[in-house]
């Protein structure tokens, strides 16, 4: 079954289900409403005929009567309500009771076959006046003829209860119905957004990122929505990198194993002979090593990418980094003749969280790559700044083209007297593993900038 038919059901159950107890309840409050408001009627009804028949009990017994004879000869019923009234020794002076009528006077003489029906009016009356006869709400009170007894029959109240009930019902049945209707179109608001998601993810599970379309909708959906959008842009990215890396990385591996292979069956086949064998056993070891180079390279990419053991972080001062570098690369500044200008303060320390290692190995990327097109003059500063240590390493030879500035950093993208194309990814990968951030882009002067920025720890003490 759909999630929208279920949805529906479970709110079409729930719905009647409670329209069921509120019906039911409705009904029992009802009653014992009416019963309640009946009974208080009988109350005060019974107070009225009583003091009406003490009052005559009290003027007959003046005028030298009896009060048997203060009982009025007929008591009319009013408003569904019927009395009877009893003597002393409980016999049925006037009034009605269920199924026997009885109208005597207090003179009359009593036949035989009406002393029968008499006991059995008694015998109901009593019934209805202790409350054992559930068809009768009554109010009894004493008089001075004897009990007057006021009753009237439940079912007149559950008539009017019911009829009551029933307009209830049919309130409670449009509100219900339109309660439904009202769920229908909020379940279909909810459940088409999914069911395009669906659609969506679906595009994605079978790669075709390219054509994830964004969902509009509102809510946790919609946040989900975007979320599978933005996933599906950077998975296409992604598989658009990975394919440009295979690519990149088999013509970057196919070059040192072309000429390796040319070389050496030309020895083999006696092509090369004298001076230019050596020559071809030098080329052959010169892209062997490049070769090395590239794999181990690639190696370290993979493994900073996923290892976390390979990263060993520590507060570590980047003025001694900075000094190691230079030293390292002194040689091929002064092969090169380029000088190589640092600024930064000595006495103000310089300290961030990373590996140390690593990020030197970073540094040492980033100037060989400064080293590589500079003209003449190689720049270096650093500062700290609102709690980031900020470092830049700039050049004055012609800078990045606008074209290869934004993939400067990926994989297998190089200039134009770039090696392996590895380097400045690889220095990437070892900055952004130290919380770091590195950017790159030209100079107004001219020549190219790299920038790096780390947040600043607490120095060694």
């Amino acid at each position: 079954m759909k999630l929208v038919h279920q949805i529906n059901l479970a709110f079409a159950i729930s719905l009647v289900l409670v329209l069921s107890v509120t019906a039911i309840v409705i009904h029992y409050v009802l009653l014992d409403h009416f019963i309640g408001v009946q009974k208080e009627d009988l109350k005060t009804m019974g107070a009225a005929m009583t003091a009406t028949l003490k009052q005559s009990a009290t003027l007959n017994t003046l005028n030298g009567g009896t009060t048997a004879a203060a009982i009025p000869t007929v008591i009319s019923s009013s408003q569904g309500v019927e009395a009877v009234v009893t003597d002393l020794n409980g016999n049925i002076v006037t009034g009605f009771v269920p199924n026997k009528s009885v109208q005597l006077e207090a003179t009359e003489v009593i036949g035989i076959g009406t002393v029968s029906q008499l006991e059995a009016s008694t015998a109901s009356l009593q019934q209805i006046q202790n409350g054992t006869d559930r068809r009768f709400i009554t109010e009894v009170s004493a008089i001075p003829q004897g009990t007057l007894t006021l009753y009237t029959p439940v079912s007149k109240i559950k008539a009017i209860e019911q009829a009551l009930l029933g307009r209830l019902l049919i309130v409670f049945c449009v509100g219900g119905a339109m309660m439904f209707l009202l769920s229908l179109l909020m379940t279909n608001r909810l459940i088409k957004p999914l069911m395009r998601l669906r659609t969506e993810l679906t595009k994605v599970r079978a790669r075709k990122f390219s054509e994830v379309k964004l969902v509009k909708a509102g809510g946790e959906i919609g946040s989900v929505a975007q979320t599978v959008y933005e996933m599906a842009g950077e998975l296409n990215r992604f598989n658009h990198v990975q394919k440009q890396f295979f690519q990149n990385a088999s013509h970057e591996l196919k070059t040192p194993l072309m000429s390796i292979a040319g070389y050496a069956e030309g020895i083999r086949d006696g092509i090369f002979e004298g001076e230019s064998i050596g020559k071809g056993l030098d080329i052959i070891l010169s892209e062997s090593g490049r070769l090395k180079n590239i794999v181990t390279e690639m190696t370290l990419l993979a493994k900073l990418d996923s290892e976390e053991d390979l990263f060993q972080p520590a507060t570590i001062c980047l003025q001694d980094l900075l000094k190691e570098t230079i030293e390292r690369m002194n040689p091929q500044l002064v092969k090169k003749g380029l000088t190589l200008h640092t600024s930064y303060n000595d006495q103000e320390p310089l300290t961030i969280w990373a590996d140390r290692d690593k990020l030197l190995q970073a540094l040492l990327n980033v100037v060989s790559n400064a080293t590589r097109y500079a003209n003449q003059h190689i720049y270096i500063h650093a500062r700290i700044s609102r709690d980031r240590v900020e470092l830049s390493v700039s050049d004055d030879g012609k800078g990045i083209s606008e074209d290869l500035l934004p993939y400067l950093f990926h994989r297998f993208v190089k200039g134009k007297d770039g090696e392996s194309g590895l380097g400045l990814a690889i220095s990437r990968a070892i900055v952004e593993r130290c919380g770091g951030l590195i950017t790159a882009g030209n100079r107004k002067q001219g020549g190219a900038i790299i920038s790096l920025g780390f947040p600043a720890a607490a120095p060694v003490a």
